[in-house]
C-alpha cells in the first residue's frame, strides 16, 4: 500500500495503478473459479532494510530501537540484518493512516472481496500497540488508549472504503498476535491491550478478528487458553463478526477447534502451500503432503508452486 511499507525482497505491493491493473487479473481468475479473494494490508514498519525502500531511506516506527529481526534484500536470498528505524513524528502517523485508506481503494478497485488489516507479527501497527516497544511520549503512546489509537485511525479509514449498503464493516478484518513475540514485539500486559484493541474494533463492526495464537501448536501456550477468549468476547460483545484461529493447526485440530466453539472459522497457511487443493484434501481425510520451511522463500516453482491436486494426480 506504500513503497515505504516493504520488509522483504520481490513481495507484491497495491499503491500504484500498475499493481491494481496485475491483481484484477489474480481476482477475475479466482471469481471465475467460483472463489473469493480478500487482500492484507500490511506495512512492516521497524522490520525493514535500507536497501528495500526508496532511495535507500531508513525504515519507521514507534521508537528508533533496531529490531534483531533480519530481512531477505535481494534474489541472493541471504538474510540481512535490518536497519535501525527513526522514529515516526507525530504529523506524520495521519498521513500513513491515508494510506492505508488509498490500500483499501485499491483493493476495490482490483476486485478483491474485502480486505484484512495486518497489526501482527510485529508489524508497523503492532509496534505501536505494544508498550514493550512504543516508548513515545505524545497521543499515540504511552497508556493503553494512546496505544491503540493509530490502529484503530487505520481501522476507521479502511471501513470508511468498505462499508455496505448499510454502513457496516463486514469485508474488513484484523490480524493480530497477542501472545506472539516474534521479532522481538513484546508487551507487558497483552490481554489488557488486546481486549481494549479488540473492542474498539468490534465497535467499528469489522467483521472478523483472525488471530496467530500460537507459532507451536499442539504445545500451545497456555496464556494462549486464557487470555484469547477473554479478546474474542471483547471483539464480539462490542460488535464484531467472527473469529478466525491461526497457528500451525492440523485438520483434525482446526475440526475440534469449530466443535468445541473456541473460533468460527481456522486459517491455514503453510500446510496450504504443498497441498493446493487443501479444501479438498480436508474433505477426503488427506492424504497431506509435508511443507517444507527451505523452500518457502527464494523464487521458482520450488516446494510452492510446483504441487498437483488430487484431481491432477
Amino acid at each position: 500500500m506504500t513503497p515505504w511499507g516493504y520488509g522483504y525482497y520481490a513481495t507484491p505491493g497495491i499503491h500504484s495503478d500498475e499493481q491494481v491493473a496485475g491483481w484484477k487479473v489474480v481476482t477475475d481468475a479466482v471469481h471465475a473459479k467460483g472463489g473469493k479473494i480478500v487482500l492484507q494490508l500490511w506495512h512492516v514498519g521497524r522490520v525493514s532494510n535500507c536497501a528495500l525502500l526508496p532511495g535507500g531511506g531508513q525504515p519507521v516506527s514507534s521508537t528508533d530501537v533496531i529490531s534483531e529481526s533480519m530481512s531477505y534484500i535481494d534474489d541472493t536470498w541471504a538474510r540481512v540484518k535490518n536497519t535501525a528505524p527513526r522514529k515516526l513524528t507525530t504529523d506524520e502517523i495521519p498521513g500513513i493512516v491515508e494510506e492505508f485508506g488509498d490500500g483499501a481503494q485499491r483493493a476495490k478497485d482490483a476486485g478483491f472481496d474485502g480486505v484484512e488489516i495486518h497489526g501482527a507479527n510485529s508489524y508497523l501497527l503492532d509496534q505501536f500497540t505494544r508498550d514493550g516497544v512504543n516508548k513515545r511520549d505524545d497521543i499515540y503512546g504511552g497508556s493503553i488508549e494512546n496505544r491503540v489509537r493509530f490502529p484503530l485511525m487505520v481501522a476507521d479509514a479502511v471501513a470508511d472504503v468498505w462499508k455496505d449498503e448499510d454502513g457496516g464493516a463486514g469485508r474488513v478484518g484484523y490480524r493480530i498476535s497477542p501472545m506472539s513475540e516474534h521479532k522481538d514485539v513484546r508487551d507487558s500486559d497483552p490481554e489488557a491491550v488486546f481486549c481494549a484493541l479488540a473492542k474498539g474494533l468490534g465497535e467499528r463492526g469489522l467483521g472478523f478478528l483472525h488471530a496467530v495464537e500460537t507459532w507451536d501448536r499442539p504445545n500451545i501456550d497456555p496464556r494462549v487458553a486464557t487470555v484469547m477468549p477473554k479478546i474474542v468476547k471483547a471483539f464480539k460483545d462490542a460488535g464484531g463478526g467472527l473469529y478466525i484461529g491461526n497457528g500451525n493447526y492440523s485438520p483434525e485440530q482446526g475440526e475440534q477447534a469449530l466443535a468445541d466453539g473456541w473460533a468460527d472459522a481456522i486459517a491455514f497457511g503453510k500446510l496450504w502451500i504443498p497441498n493446493p487443493d487443501l479444501e479438498v484434501r480436508i474433505a477426503k481425510g488427506g492424504p497431506y503432503r509435508d511443507p517444507e520451511p527451505s523452500t518457502f522463500y527464494g523464487g521458482g516453482a520450488a516446494g510452492y508452486t510446483e504441487f498437483s491436486r488430487l484431481d491432477e494426480s
